[in-house]
């Protein structure tokens, strides 16, 4: 799937784990820290767990051949339906405003549509407004709700 930009062609990309290559491992070890300062480095065994995980669809987007951002689609059926959650997108700094983003964002939404999903949600940082004047941009709403998180304590995750 390819989008036309100005000056430049965004093309979106499901992984599958035979496409988790050097050049997409160095990618993601470029763009993990640009979305999280505490996430570890994945290498290429990692991302084709990720990439093979049930519900699971990893996008990500080039810019001239070379991985300029990525977006984790995760579908999952509750009793109300099927639903779609677009998790840890993260654009390179170096081609931010560009219309990665929202290349990236439109064609989640376009997945989850053709699965069934009921809605897509996701989370953004109030800090983070170019994103969220982006995704108010491409329809979607902000909800009033509270976001709660429990971390398992260490000795379960060791």
């Amino acid at each position: 799937m390819g989008t036309k930009l100005i000056g430049m062609a965004v093309e979106i990309e499901v992984l599958s784990d035979r496409d988790v290559t050097d050049d997409v491992v160095k990618a993601f070890e470029r763009l993990l820290p640009q979305l999280s300062r505490s996430a570890p480095a994945l290498d290429a065994a990692a991302l084709r767990a990720l990439v093979a995980w049930p519900g699971n669809r990893m996008l990500i987007a080039r810019v001239d051949g070379e991985v300029a951002g990525t977006l984790t689609l995760v579908t999952f059926p509750i009793p109300t339906g099927l639903r779609a959650w677009i998790e840890d997108v993260v654009v390179d700094s170096a081609a931010r405003g560009q219309g990665v983003g929202a290349a990236l964002t439109r064609e989640a939404v376009r997945l989850a549509e053709m699965d069934g999903a009921r809605t897509v949600d996701l989370t953004s940082r109030p800090s983070r407004e170019a994103a969220n004047r982006l995704y108010e941009r491409l329809g979607f709403q902000l909800r009033d709700s509270k976001v709660y998180r429990y971390a398992a304590p260490e000795e379960w995750i060791s």
